[in-house]
């Protein structure tokens, strides 16, 4: 009878030797150690921030940050999820789900501390990495798409903002009784906008189109859009509308769909306005001004819900997203994985800022060489009336 092998232990990192693991174990510890004393020369706040993080945690019961961390947990599997089938349509046999989801909660984490959504752009550089036949454009037509339904939440809670604000309709809209010639013209001076900017972007959307339409081909198919694009999206915002719930019922802050969305809106236009990582500062404004303005809650307690809430759910995001990684691709391959995303994002962010930069310098100089040949013909023009001789009056002298 043949004897079974006993399965082999699982070594950390794949060392044998017991020393040499020790050694490695605490070069790790020194070269954090030594990042945290970098990063606080470089003016960030490591301990600070690490400091408060505990603070927050303390003040916040067990219980509901369990909750709370189960449904963040559960918006970043969902909205991966939808990730998987917009993909999996595109790139058919090539895209397994774990993969999928962890590039997306990498990009989450890393959103969370890094500016200019470049988080995003690692996400969509790592579907390249690891989907043999996606292209870049076939990625980020695949983020479009998923954002479909997320752009719909978005506009249904900015409308029910806008709607719930008392006389907001009235004030807002009742000009357009008071002066319908004026608000014709600027409806029509949007619809000409509209197709001027239409008409200057889509020669390169063609250009993009040939390798971009893969991403998008759910979209051909409605009904698998619908179960495997737009019912994770949903599930997913609502994971994150209950997120906002827990922590706001953990500071005794009443739990109803008018605080929840007002927050929710609030954190959505402090992400659009603000250039600081995560929107740290600006999501505690807004937040604190949303539940004044819907609840009358007091600012320095929704200041300590927004604080907390951010802090918490942040830290969790990274530990999510470094333990997948860590499952899914290994330490080394992952770290690889990550760090190579990571910089050709960086290169694809600051290609991006270098063409609007390269374009707004065109078009002044565009609008310079125009306004100077306008001068030029004013000045000729003027010339030539100058060089012009006089015609005398009176049709000339008479013969008397």
């Amino acid at each position: 009878m043949t004897e079974t092998a006993a399965p082999s232990a699982v070594v950390p990192f794949n060392d044998p030797s017991r020393p040499r693991r020790l050694v490695k174990v605490t070069a790790w510890l020194v070269g954090i150690a030594l990042l945290i004393v970098v990063l606080n020369l470089l003016g960030v706040d490591v301990i600070g921030w690490l400091k408060d993080l505990w603070k927050q945690i303390k003040e916040v019961p067990p219980g509901y940050i369990v909750a709370g961390l189960t449904f963040q947990t559960a918006q970043t599997f969902f909205a991966g999820l939808s990730y998987f089938g917009i993909l999996r349509a595109a790139y058919p046999g090539q895209v397994e789900f774990w993969p999928i989801v962890t590039a997306y909660a990498v990009g989450v984490a890393m959103n969370n501390f890094l500016p200019a959504n470049i988080g995003t752009f690692v996400t969509l550089v790592m579907f390249t990495a690891i989907i043999p036949a996606a292209t870049f454009p076939g990625a980020l037509a695949a983020y479009l798409v998923q954002k479909i339904f997320f752009t719909i939440a978005g506009t249904f809670v900015y409308l029910y903002l806008f709607l719930s604000v008392p006389g907001s309709f009235n004030e807002n809209l009742g000009n357009v009784s008071e002066h319908p010639a004026r608000s014709i013209l600027i409806a029509a001076g949007l619809a000409v906008g509209i197709v001027v900017l239409s008409r200057i972007f889509w020669k390169q959307v063609k250009k993009l189109w040939a390798k971009a339409k893969k991403g998008g081909a759910i979209l051909s198919h409605p009904k698998q859009y619908f179960t495997r694009a737009f019912l994770p999206s949903f599930l997913s915002w609502l994971s994150k509308l209950a997120v906002i719930g827990v922590f706001l019922a953990a500071f005794a802050i009443p739990v109803t769909i008018e605080s929840i969305l007002w927050v929710a809106g609030s954190g959505s236009l402090a992400n659009v306005v603000s250039f600081t990582p995560g929107a740290v500062g600006i999501t505690q404004a807004t937040n604190a001004l949303a539940l004044d303005t819907c609840c009358g809650v007091d600012k320095s307690v929704a200041v300590d819900y927004s604080t907390a809430q951010q802090l918490i759910t942040t830290a969790w995001n990274v530990i999510l997203g470094v333990a997948l990684v860590v499952s899914v691709f290994g330490w080394k391959g992952g770290k690889q994985l990550v760090t190579d995303s990571y910089v050709d994002a960086k290169g694809r962010v600051a290609d991006q800022k270098a063409q609007r930069a390269a374009n707004k310098a065109e078009r002044r100089a565009e609008r310079a060489a125009s306004a100077e040949s306008r001068f030029r013909r004013r000045r000729d023009d003027g010339d030539s009336e100058d060089a012009t001789p006089a015609t005398p009056q009176g049709g000339g002298e008479s013969d008397d």
